[in-house]
């Protein structure tokens, strides 16, 4: 049951940091297409966000490897 655990917890988290790094990036290109003249702070808040966000995943291997190892 640890393994089908650590194996639901990779996948939520694989799932929702490539749903959020999606939708960050995805509106950082429509806004800098909007004001090409804010386009360099646009793009550090978007690489500071998706550095933010995938720190979830890695949190969930973390989770997964306790969880298998741990038993």
């Amino acid at each position: 049951m640890n393994f089908i655990g650590a194996g639901i917890a990779i996948l939520g988290a694989a799932i929702g940091a490539g749903y959020g790094n999606g939708k960050v990036i995805s509106k950082a290109i429509e806004s800098m297409a909007r004001q090409p003249e804010m386009s360099g702070q646009i793009r550090s808040t978007m690489f500071i966000g998706v550095g933010l966000i995938e720190a979830v995943p890695i949190l969930g291997v973390v989770l997964a490897m306790l969880m298998v190892f741990n038993s």
